[in-house]
């Protein structure tokens, strides 16, 4: 469900936390709302299941005002994961997932079947854990538990507040992933609050990074790494997480541009004035900027006359990535040791732009220094 924020003001006596948010979450999307301590993020997930009300503005559901909807009836159909994962410490692991299941009128007769469904869906063994209560769990089977509960009815809506941060960093790791192929699958639309830059680039589709009760930026974790909004975000975000993260840089952000081509109804003594002009031992072919080759110098030895044509020596030995292959793939796939150039093509197979060992190894050295976006790439 697309949950739509419409100038939406909140505030707490005379302190205003939340200056008219504008904001819409796409049906299906993993939006997480992120920021320092007390620059509202809480507050706005809060507004949505109605557990904070709003000064001015409006929220909608599909298109429907929630100021419309019966507030209780609203959570029940909106899942809810807290930190501390909610249980109820007195009733075992099944009897906490069955009181959703009533409240909300299910089937008696399968109801037990729904839990150990919802167990096994969380990597909890039914029969392990079902008759256990919630003070025999660690704190990563008690989050699962609450995550089971969070799904139990099926809402199209999850709404999870800061739900690991009190795990440890391999619980974490487990539950960031559980979550992420939980939405996959069953293509909710999850509002997820954190303060960990790397849980929000982790899961996201989006980021909304809130400062103070206003929006600074609201993208995809790969935008906001490489073109963050103001100083607060590009502190937030860390001086080399984009570094930490090399699968949102690509080809295209570290190519170097106008490589040396030449035309395939060009002569051989041409393609030889081009390289020694340049100064390289290759040249692209094109045709209407489309790749047809590679002359490769080192293949220029027996020929008969300079004005023989180009079509007799191109190459089609070589490699190509395109603009959004990444850093890792060009790192793990491309041979450097054989190949000295390598054409980076868009979608159209037309030259856009080219890399060699130099260039790749001039980025890799230069990781830890700040990034600066110009002409070359993520790189000068």
């Amino acid at each position: 469900m697309m949950i739509t924020f419409s100038k939406v003001t909140k505030s707490y006596k005379d302190k205003l936390v939340l200056h008219s948010i504008n904001l819409t979450i796409k049906d299906g999307e993993f939006m997480v709302l992120i920021g320092s301590s007390g620059c509202g993020k809480t507050t706005l997930l809060k507004t949505i299941n109605k557990l904070n009300d709003i000064n001015g503005g409006d929220i909608s559901i599909d298109g429907v005002s929630i100021k419309k909807q019966d507030s209780i009836g609203l959570r029940r159909r909106i899942g809810y994961v807290v930190q501390d994962a909610g249980l109820f410490p007195h009733m075992t692991i099944a009897d906490n997932i069955r009181i959703i299941l009533t409240i909300n009128n299910y089937d008696p007769k399968m109801i037990d079947a729904r839990i150990d469904e919802l167990l096994s869906m969380v990597e909890l063994d039914p029969a392990s854990y079902r008759n256990l209560y919630p003070c025999q769990l660690s704190g990563g089977q008690k989050q699962r538990v609450g995550v089971a509960r969070a799904f139990a009815t099926n809402p199209d809506i999850i709404l999870m507040d800061e739900p690991f941060s009190a795990l440890d960093p391999m619980t974490r790791s487990d539950l960031q992933d559980s979550i992420v192929k939980l939405q996959k699958r069953f293509h909710k639309t999850i509002v997820f609050v954190t303060h960990d830059m790397d849980e929000a680039i982790k899961m996201a589709d989006r980021i909304c990074i809130i400062q103070n009760g206003f929006i600074v930026q609201c993208d995809t974790p790969e935008n906001i790494l490489k073109k963050p909004a103001n100083d607060y975000v590009k502190t937030f975000i860390g001086k080399n997480r984009l570094w930490s993260n090399p699968e949102f840089i690509k080809a295209r952000d570290i190519m170097l541009k106008n490589p040396c081509s030449i035309s395939s109804d060009r002569t051989l003594i041409q393609a030889l004035q081009v390289m020694n002009h340049a100064r390289v031992d290759s040249v692209l072919v094109t045709n209407h900027r489309k790749l047809e080759g590679i002359i490769w110098l080192s293949d220029l030895k027996d020929f008969k006359s300079y004005s023989m044509p180009l079509t007799d020596f191109i190459s089609h030995d070589y490699q190509t990535v395109t603009e959004d292959t990444t850093l890792k793939d060009i790192i793990n796939n491309v041979d450097y040791t054989y190949f000295n150039i390598i054409p980076v093509v868009n979608d159209a197979q037309e030259v856009t732009g080219f890399l060699t060992k130099s260039r790749l190894l001039l980025v890799l050295s230069r990781q830890y220094q700040t990034a600066s976006t110009n002409e070359g790439g993520i790189l000068s």
